[in-house]
């Protein structure tokens, strides 16, 4: 995943590592503008800069931990089903791993 955030945009990565260091601090339920529920334990990253809008889906594992399972560059208003089923998918695998 690391390799896909580093490959954003430079402000889109500075506000994304901004979220992240607070989810770190208060937690991965941060509430909206940082971060927002997609429904049954999958959670998205809201980061944003002038050069656009990056999501990356989260979920929670034991003892809070917080495993990001797959991230893009949006470039549509709705979030692609694509991306979705990807974080879903991957989210899956992590909890029954």
């Amino acid at each position: 995943m690391k390799e896909l955030i580093n490959d954003w945009p430079v402000g889109i990565r500075a506000f994304y590592a901004r979220v992240t260091e607070r989810m770190e601090t208060f937690g991965p339920n941060l509430g909206m503008p940082f971060t927002r529920s997609m429904g049954k334990g999958l959670f998205e990253i809201r980061a944003k800069g002038k050069e656009g809008i990056g999501r990356a889906f989260f979920c929670t594992i034991v003892d809070w931990r917080i495993v990001i399972l797959h991230a893009y560059i949006k470039k549509t208003q709705k979030t692609p089903q694509k991306e979705l089923k990807i974080a879903r998918r991957r989210m899956d695998d992590v909890k029954n791993w």
